[in-house]
């Protein structure tokens, strides 16, 4: 899957706030303009995400980058995944932004890949449930991942939750085809916890049907009695849905596997060696 490349924009602001007046340590030292090597490597098995950045910021320091490895690489403990050269000065400006970055990122990205692997041909989607300001990178681990983004926004996506149904006095049939009347090219998802609720959505023309934190079961028998709908609604698990219970999901019929999980993973460990040539 392709995967998105954050902005020269987004590069710059990062360097910006951990280097802001140069080095001081490395600076202090006299070592700024000594030759030098950095090498990035896996500690454990994980899902490479935002290598392409890690060594765009090496880049942007004066420094050459090789041996990057793509987003959305399995790698094995050991494996290499990023160098470069240049002055000590350039190498250490740079280094614990590339490290993190891409430790937060292939974080997401592995357990997003944890996943997908764990439902085979189901669709795993993840929510806006991203910190906030970190979208970008976020997306990018995602995809890395394997998995799709569920909603960007609020801008782009029709999904009614109970918070809106709460302000409606009109039957669902009702409001449901005064939305597809004037959003025609919108598919409609409506959220429920309820098994008779989303039965009743769903034969009032709901598109999509997302089931919060209903166990398996329930959703298993919202997918029977829906089935049969011309055409059937695509039922998408929501609220709690993780590498532990996703072939559940998927078992029971879910188009759609909706997850905010890969946002709180623990992010993966590069081990940085940096050294004088």
């Amino acid at each position: 899957m392709a995967v998105i490349t954050l902005t020269d924009a987004a590069l710059d602001a990062m360097l910006a706030q951990d280097v802001p007046y140069g080095d001081l340590t490395t600076d202090a030292l006299g070592i700024a303009q000594r030759p030098a090597r950095i090498r990035f490597a896996a500690r454990g098995a994980m899902v490479v995400c935002a290598g392409e950045e890690a060594a765009a910021l090496f880049t942007r320091v004066g420094a050459v980058p090789a041996d990057v490895v793509a987003s959305g690489t399995e790698v094995e403990p050991g494996a290499l995944l990023l160098t470069a050269t240049g002055t000590a000065g350039s190498l250490h400006r740079a280094w614990k932004v590339a490290q993190t970055l891409m430790e937060y990122a292939s974080g997401i990205a592995t357990r997003a890949r944890r996943i997908v692997d764990a439902a085979p041909g189901t669709a795993v989607a993840c929510t806006r449930k991203s910190f906030p300001g970190a979208k970008p990178i976020a997306v990018k681990a995602v995809q890395a991942g394997g998995a799709t983004m569920h909603r960007l926004g609020l801008s782009e996506t029709l999904l009614i939750f109970p918070e809106h149904r709460a302000f409606l006095d009109r039957p669902a049939a009702d409001w449901i085809a005064d939305l597809k009347r004037r959003l025609p090219e919108k598919r409609l998802v409506v959220e429920t916890d309820s098994v008779e609720d989303a039965v009743m959505l769903a034969e009032a023309g709901a598109d999509v049907i997302q089931l919060e934190k209903l166990p398996p079961e329930a959703a298993a028998r919202v997918v029977a009695r829906t089935r049969g709908l011309a055409p059937a609604p695509v039922i998408a698990a929501a609220g709690g849905v993780d590498e532990t219970n996703a072939a559940a999901y998927a078992a029971a019929g879910c188009a759609v596997l909706v997850t905010s999980a890969p946002y709180f993973a623990k992010p993966a460990d590069v081990k940085v060696t940096l050294e004088p040539v």
